[in-house]
């Protein structure tokens, strides 16, 4: 009888377990597209995994979410306006731009550029929005739903908006907006410009004094863009679809929590605020068997190893002579290459060098005999880097790339090239660099071991403080109390015109009070030489 009672409670307490005692809830996901996607899937299938439910709002013409496939979760697809080859038409003229023109281009060419395809960009957006927000019928079946969170990815605009029309608690998930500025001015993290540099000039945080003013100036200058881009476009919208007047950053800021695709492996000292959480490298995990094929090309290397190299998912195609200077580079070095590119094939590629349409790039970074990753600086692929403990020669094109690579070159785990510029040689130097001298593997295995040793996983963490939210309807008490102040309240305008004011007046009075005392002296006096 005993031992029969033994084995209930040992069941028991194996069930309880194994299967964690999670109430279902239902989840709302607004992704962004791209690497974006990639990362808030993960999260996803681990929501679907701890027995909440799961409904993706994707619009018909996502270029990077197949909602055709049967996946755990569920997919709710809202038509457009335009079709796919309208965003990626978009897409490949920003690249084009960043990556062949901008370097020779006019501040105003530029400016222009930029002008012209935030325009494109804002029509988009608010075609994404307006087929979500101006659907009565979408809005009430998402409203009877009775989502418990919605988590949302800030690439497209009105996730927010739409957490407020529904009354959810928003989780944001992101990597960092341009210049920081949805950080600093909705999410009211503090950055002091003296030693946070900002995205994209590629700075540390031992700034000389001229980059602090180049650094400064590049604050004022991306605050000034949101301030013109929300006060024409984006603060008349919201207010249209609230009713009342209202402003981006004021429902923005509702978010309760921020999932900041980073850790202090990468990052620089310094502030944030209790309702940011870090969460990078939530995708990263142990390295799988490689196929039979891939495998007997890379014990082909032999004790040279191998070298990785990928400039991301939304580089499909380089210029004939930069492809041509890249594989001639790659042709100069004693390892294997695998190279995921789908271009038209560089006339000078190497023996050495195989190129692939895709790579399982975790799994090649967590071989053994991989030596080195030639790199965009892209995040995801970064932090695969870190884990894995694999020195980068960075190549970076555009957005947050070089403030990317500039961090691990800072650290000592990275070589930069510059991709325009380069030549052969460049990339050959780089490689052997990082190769060769055993200060680089060091150094990142040092981040590796930093990335390691965190008291929770990064993507329980993420699941945490999204099952937190759901369970407390919210995280308010997180939110700093500056989200209430005015700009001249926070930063104690109003106490130093206060101040002022009063060392103003008791200037005044000691001022007057002088005078008088002098004047009656100067009396006094003339009256007695008068007497005399």
């Amino acid at each position: 009888m005993v031992s029969v009672k033994r084995l209930f409670l040992s069941g028991a307490l194996f069930l309880l377990y194994v299967c964690p005692l999670t109430q279902a809830a239902n989840v709302l996901a607004f992704p962004g597209e791209h690497s974006h996607w990639l990362n808030m899937r993960i999260i996803l299938n681990e929501l679907v995994q701890r027995n909440h439910n799961v409904t993706v709002l994707v619009n018909a013409a996502s270029p990077s979410i197949d909602y055709s496939r049967s996946e755990r979760y569920h997919f709710l697809v809202y038509d457009v306006p335009f079709d796919r080859q309208d965003y990626e038409a978009m897409n490949n003229r920003f690249i084009e731009f960043w990556m062949y023109e901008a370097q020779n281009a006019s501040v105003l060419q530029i400016g222009l550029e930029v002008k012209n395809l935030m325009q494109k960009m804002n029509v988009l957006q608010l075609s994404v929005c307006d087929a979500i927000l101006r659907d009565q019928a979408l809005v009430e079946s998402l409203q009877r739903v009775k989502f418990d969170v919605l988590l949302a990815d800030p690439m497209y605009m009105c996730s927010d908006l739409l957490a407020d029309v529904l009354d959810l608690p928003l989780v944001l998930s992101l990597r960092m907006t341009f210049g920081m500025v949805l950080e600093r001015h909705c999410g009211q993290m503090p950055a002091p410009p003296s030693y946070v540099p900002s995205v994209p000039l590629a700075y540390t945080d031992q700034m000389s004094f001229f980059e602090r003013v180049h650094n400064v100036f590049m604050y004022l200058l991306n605050d000034v863009f949101m301030y013109l881009h929300c006060l024409t476009t984006v603060n008349p919208y919201y207010s249209e679809i609230k009713g009342t007047p209202t402003t981006f950053c004021e429902i923005m800021g509702k978010a309760d929590i921020w999932l900041i695709r980073t850790y202090w492996d990468f990052e620089y000292p310094r502030p944030f605020l209790p309702n940011f959480k870090f969460v990078g490298g939530l995708h990263c995990k142990p390295a799988k068997p490689l196929t039979e094929a891939l495998e007997e090309f890379v014990q082909s290397s032999g004790d040279d190893g191998i070298v990785v190299f990928s400039l991301g998912s939304m580089v499909k195609n380089l210029t004939k002579e930069r492809g041509n200077t890249i594989a001639s580079a790659l042709g100069q070095i004693p390892q294997k290459v695998l190279w995921r590119y789908t271009g038209e094939k560089p006339e000078t590629l190497a023996p050495n060098t195989r190129v692939y349409d895709w790579i399982p790039q975790n799994d090649l970074l967590g071989h053994p005999k991989t030596k080195a990753f030639i790199t965009h600086g892209g995040t995801n692929g970064l932090y695969e880097a870190i884990y894995h403990g694999v020195p980068l020669v960075g190549v970076p094109l555009f957005a947050d790339q070089p403030d990317n690579i500039m961090h691990m070159t800072t650290k000592g785990a990275a070589v930069m090239v510059d991709f325009n510029k380069m030549t052969s040689q460049d990339l050959v130097d780089g490689l052997n660099s990082v190769i060769n001298d055993p200060l680089y593997k060091e150094n990142m295995m040092r981040l590796s071991r930093i990335h390691h040793d965190q008291p929770m996983k990064p993507l329980d963490t993420a699941v945490f403080w999204i099952e937190f939210v759901m369970r407390h309807k919210g995280a308010k008490h997180l939110r700093v109390e500056s989200h209430n102040l005015s700009w001249y309240q926070y930063h104690c305008l109003d106490v130093a015109a206060a101040l002022l004011s009063v060392v103003l007046l008791i200037t005044v009075v000691t001022v007057k009070i002088c005078t008088f005392c002098i004047r009656k002296c100067f009396r006094k006096t003339k009256v007695r030489q008068k007497t005399d």
